[in-house]
């Protein structure tokens, strides 16, 4: 097999591990305390910020208007109207403005 081969298996099994190993280390626990559950439930928010951060200092106007609307959706509607709201907005600006 080719040296791509191996790094992707080896990627879906060190993904899989890190997945997996939580869930074992969880699973150990009749209760969990709140502070844990609590930052265990900021995790995707935590998440999100470290992808959309590198975008917006970097952003041109495309994505600052995109991250504007996506903004005003989630004050309204739920999380996959953001998203697909924000991405609509993103590729439609991109089309005409880049």
């Amino acid at each position: 097999m080719s040296t791509t081969v191996w790094i992707i298996l080896a990627g879906a099994v060190v993904t899989y591990l890190t997945r997996i190993g939580g869930h074992l280390v969880l699973s150990r626990f009749e209760r969990i305390h709140p502070r844990v559950e609590a930052g265990l439930n900021a995790v995707p928010a935590a998440v999100l910020t470290t992808l959309v951060a590198p975008s917006v200092l970097s952003a041109g106007p495309a994505e600052l208007i995109a991250l504007a609307v996506a903004g005003l959706v989630a004050l309204r509607g739920g999380m996959m109207a953001m998203f697909l709201s924000g991405a609509a907005v993103l590729i439609v600006l991109r089309y005409f403005i880049g």
